[in-house]
């Protein structure tokens, strides 16, 4: 990797590739629209590696770049996280790959040694859309793996737009994603780094709990603007968790652009501002 630190404004820490090289997409079509409704976005909904790696190196900032692998739960073929790994690498000055792996499926365990192998920098779970418990002790070998390759892991938590609006939000059932869920794995793995990615709405202070009293746990504040971030967030943020959280967009359906917009008009203090958008990035992600 050759981030040019100095030169970035920011390190955006959520980022979806949503199409590969073959023109196929991370969702169906009914989703890609429930959710397009549910963000009201503008922009591109279906990037390619290629596409984000020009889109946020035109706008300085380094982008932290995956897929969510739920093969089995939503029964839509994933993207390969292999191709994203390989195209990141052609990028590797703006994008740093993180890699996705369903749970339900068999030989998971391997995979997530290969895929550290080809140079993940981490892994994304979305417990909602892969139906799966993360404290579910069967998952366990996974993060056993993830642990010993040292990367670490972004869950999605909290309300989701994956299915927003449809009846019986397409089965996705918001339960799998309460933070409190992941307070096992978090306990029972302490090298393993878990990111609460989202305000966890509408579990927020569950989260800002965890993230207090456990090292190695972080919140990414991708997925809202910053507008609409509860209260107790805003002043978690300026306060106790000012090491502990990571500017994310969830791009493509929340650009940078907004996102940066919205959270200029926070009050937050300067120096916890330039932590959020870089430097507890590169601390965490170990770039500096």
């Amino acid at each position: 990797m050759t981030w040019d630190l100095d030169s970035l404004v920011a390190i955006d820490t959520h980022v979806h590739v949503e199409q590969d090289s073959h023109g196929c997409c991370a969702l169906d079509q009914e989703l890609l629209d429930a959710s397009a409704a549910y963000f009201k976005g503008d922009d591109n909904r279906t990037p390619t590696v290629g596409d984000l790696a020009t889109f946020y190196r035109e706008r300085r900032i380094g982008a932290v770049v995956f897929t969510v692998d739920a093969t089995t739960a939503m029964g839509h073929p994933a993207l390969s996280s292999e191709e994203i790994i390989e195209l990141s690498a052609e990028h590797d000055d703006i994008l740093l790959p993180f890699a996705s792996v369903d749970p339900l499926a068999d030989g998971v365990v391997a995979r997530v040694r290969s895929l550290a192998d080809l140079g993940a920098r981490g892994f994304k779970f979305h417990p909602s859309m892969q139906a799966f418990e993360p404290n579910d002790q069967r998952y366990y070998p996974i993060y056993e793996a993830i642990a010993e390759a040292g990367v670490p892991t972004v869950f999605h938590t909290g309300q989701t737009g994956i299915g927003a609006g449809l009846p019986g939000g397409r089965g996705i059932k918001l339960r799998y994603s309460d933070p409190m869920l992941l307070d096992d794995v978090a306990a029972d793995f302490p090298s393993l780094t878990v990111i609460l990615a989202h305000p966890s709405v509408p579990w927020q202070d569950a989260a800002i709990s965890m993230a207090t009293h456990k090292a190695n746990v972080y919140i990414d504040l991708s997925g809202w603007l910053p507008k609409y971030f509860p209260a107790q967030l805003v002043r978690a943020v300026n306060g106790p968790l000012r090491h502990k959280v990571l500017f994310g967009s969830d791009y493509p359906v929340i650009s940078p652009d907004r996102w940066m917009a919205s959270f200029a008009d926070l009050e937050i203090k300067p120096d916890v501002r330039q932590l959020v958008m870089k430097q507890n990035a590169i601390d965490l992600l170990g770039l500096g």
